[in-house]
């Protein structure tokens, strides 16, 4: 049987590199190989292209780029030269690509760049599509077009780098405190502050204004923080749900990569009719946002009862303690069953 020419993409130009090196390293150690021919392609922090012949550990260590097997390289995007084309020396080979795999978090990877060169390449990928990515990336877009589709969201106000500090504190007030300053288009928990007065607002804010020019406040929600991880299309699966109890105010990047402060409870605490209406939440959020692969979709569920919706990673991590591979493990789908699945469901929906 001819193998899949299977293109993994890690890296990136990101605040996240390091967190898709160990995601990526995980995927390519599970990936059944009688089955898959990898060609991996790896981002440099600075934005560069190359096709990487050595072995994932380097990967994982971030010594990758100093391998001799590291050639540059970029992706084409024509549609009739479907593949990576690597230059060595004064020449060119065009490596074809059946299906990509973009192992890639936070910005320029996650948020509809990479997945709209794919798009234009005609070349089948896993996970969201290039409006997908884009909107479920920008927790602004996300919440409102959530809250249209008639999903409660918790109360916030979008706050843009030209707003003065006066405006932003005339609506955090409509909202009341404690609340949380985010950066709208930044990925796990980076640039997050909690804040209780106007002196921990304005500091929160020129902290997430590092990271991005648009800002969302939100109300703090009293309750705990579920996940539901789905998978597939026309009829999507939705595996186990996990929460997440805290000990510090909130779970930060450390604790996500850590657990430092924090337990991760797989399954959840809650009991089958609160865990039914939150997949079923889960999963009008990820048709309303035009999800398509896998996401995995954050909720609130407040001390009354009531759920709200919080996030979608449209590629949520696949490190050893990532929390959508756990998800479905606990669901009966090991890692390299849930990647078979990924890759072999892109080439069909793609395609089809």
């Amino acid at each position: 049987m001819q193998k899949i020419a299977l293109g993994i993409v890690f890296g990136g130009c990101s605040s996240e590199y390091e967190v898709s090196l160990s995601s990526a390293a995980a995927v390519i150690d599970h990936l059944d190989r009688d089955r898959f021919e990898l060609i991996l392609i790896g981002i440099t922090r600075e934005g560069h292209w190359r096709r990487y012949y050595g072995e994932s550990e380097l990967i994982r260590e971030d010594s990758w780029t100093s391998h001799p097997g590291c050639v540059p390289a970029v992706l084409s995007a024509s549609r009739d030269k479907k593949g990576l084309v690597e230059f060595v020396g004064t020449e060119f080979r065009l490596t074809p690509l059946d299906v990509v795999f973009p192992v890639l978090h936070g910005r320029n990877g996650e948020d509809g760049t990479l997945q709209g060169l794919l798009e234009l390449s005609g070349i089948p990928f896993v996970g969201c599509g290039m409006l997908s990515s884009a909107l479920c990336m920008d927790k602004a877009y996300a919440k409102t077009i959530a809250s249209a589709a008639g999903i409660e969201v918790p109360p916030f106000v979008t706050v843009l780098g030209r707003d003065t500090i006066e405006d932003a504190f005339r609506m955090a007030d409509k909202l009341g405190y404690p609340l949380y300053v985010k950066p709208a288009r930044a990925g796990s928990s980076i640039g997050i502050a909690k804040a209780y007065d106007e002196e921990e607002l304005a500091s929160g804010i020129e902290q997430a204004l590092l990271h991005d020019d648009k800002l969302v406040i939100e109300r703090h929600v009293n309750g705990i923080e579920l996940g539901c991880a789905v998978l597939g299309d026309a009829d999507p699966f939705i595996g186990e749900i996990d929460e997440i109890e805290l000990t510090g105010e909130f779970f930060d990047f450390e604790q996500k990569y850590t657990l430092s402060a924090s337990t991760i409870h797989l399954p959840s605490r809650i009991d089958e009719e609160t865990a039914a209406r939150a997949k079923a939440m889960a999963l009008g959020v990820y048709r309303a946002l035009g999800c398509s692969g896998f996401a995995r979709v954050d909720l609130f569920l407040t001390e009354d009862g009531r759920l709200m919706f919080n996030e979608v990673n449209t590629i949520p991590g696949f490190t050893a303690h990532s929390r959508y591979p756990n998800m479905m493990r606990h669901a009966g789908i090991t890692f390299t069953v849930l990647l078979d699945r990924l890759i072999v469901s892109a080439l069909k929906e793609k395609q089809a």
